[in-house]
C-alpha cells in the first residue's frame, strides 16, 4: 500500500463493481432469465432493468413475483453461482477501471469496493485484478440494508476510519453506474460520479456525470473535491429524485 497522498483532499475513492469495474449485467440478466424459465416463467427486458443496481434480497422477491419457487436464499446463491462461473471463464472489465484503479494505487489514494453482490462474487473480481487495489470490501451480505440506502456506504467510510481517523466524507469519492447506487451515494454524502451504463441517468448538479472511466485520471476525481458539496436535505432529496427516476 503506497503512503496516503497528502497534497489533495482526495483520500479514498469507493467503487461500486457490477457495471461499474465489470460488465457482468448481462451475466446477472442470463442467470435470472434462466432461473424463470426453469420455473415455467419468461422474464422480459423490461423486468430485468429493474433489477439493475438493487439488493439481490430485492431482485429475488422480483423473482419470486415471476413464478421462481424458490426461497430468497436459493434464488441468491443460485443466481450468484451463475455469475460466478461465467466471471471465471471470462471477466468482463469496464473501459478506464483497471487503469484508473493503477493510477489512483501510484498516487497513494486508497481504494473500497461497495458492491451489492455478495461475498464470493466479489472476492472472484478482486482476485482477477493485478494488485490488490481494494484494502476493504462491503458487499451485499455484510450489511442489512442495500442500496439505494446508504448504509454500504457510510459502512465503507468508517472502516477507512479505523486506520486513519481524519478520514470523513468529504475526502471521498464515489464511483456508480446505476440509479440505486447514485442514490445511495448521494444519501450519503460522499462526492458522487455517475457513469451509466445498462440504464440512462438523468443530469443532476448533485452528482457528476461521465460517459465513460476511460481517460479519468486522480487529477479528474481530485478536482470534484474542490466543488462546494449539497447541504445534508440537498443530498436526500438528490437520493429520492435519482431512486424513483428508473427506466
Amino acid at each position: 500500500m503506497q503512503p496516503p497522498a497528502s497534497s489533495t483532499p482526495l483520500k479514498a475513492v469507493l467503487w461500486d463493481m457490477d457495471g461499474t469495474i465489470v460488465d457482468t449485467e448481462p451475466y446477472w440478466i442470463a442467470a435470472e432469465r434462466a432461473l424463470v424459465e426453469a420455473h415455467g416463467g419468461t422474464w422480459s427486458h423490461e423486468q430485468a432493468m429493474q433489477l439493475v443496481g438493487q439488493s439481490l434480497t430485492f431482485s429475488a422477491g422480483l423473482l419470486q413475483q415471476a413464478g421462481v419457487g424458490l426461497e430468497i436464499r436459493q434464488i441468491i446463491d443460485t443466481l450468484t453461482a451463475a455469475v460466478i462461473n461465467s466471471v471465471q471463464q471470462q471477466v468482463p472489465w469496464r473501459p478506464g477501471a483497471r487503469e484508473l484503479l493503477e493510477d489512483l494505487h501510484l498516487a497513494g489514494v486508497r481504494c473500497a469496493l461497495v458492491t451489492m453482490s455478495e461475498g464470493p462474487l466479489a472476492r472472484q473480481v478482486v482476485a482477477s485484478l493485478p494488485r490488490p487495489y481494494f484494502e476493504i470490501l462491503v458487499t451485499g451480505d455484510t450489511v442489512s440494508q442495500g442500496k439505494p440506502h446508504p448504509e454500504a456506504y457510510l459502512a465503507a467510510v468508517e472502516r477507512l476510519r479505523e486506520t486513519d481517523p481524519d478520514l470523513d466524507i468529504e475526502h471521498c469519492v464515489a464511483l456508480e453506474d446505476s440509479a440505486p447506487g447514485v442514490a445511495a451515494a448521494v444519501a450519503s454524502g460522499v462526492a458522487t460520479v455517475a457513469i451509466p451504463h445498462i440504464v440512462p441517468l438523468p443530469h443532476d448538479g448533485r452528482y457528476t456525470l461521465w460517459d465513460s472511466l476511460a481517460g479519468r485520471t486522480v487529477a479528474d476525481l481530485e478536482s470534484l473535491l474542490a466543488d462546494t458539496p449539497a447541504s445534508g436535505s440537498q443530498q436526500a432529496e438528490a437520493a429520492s429524485a435519482v431512486g424513483t427516476s428508473r427506466d
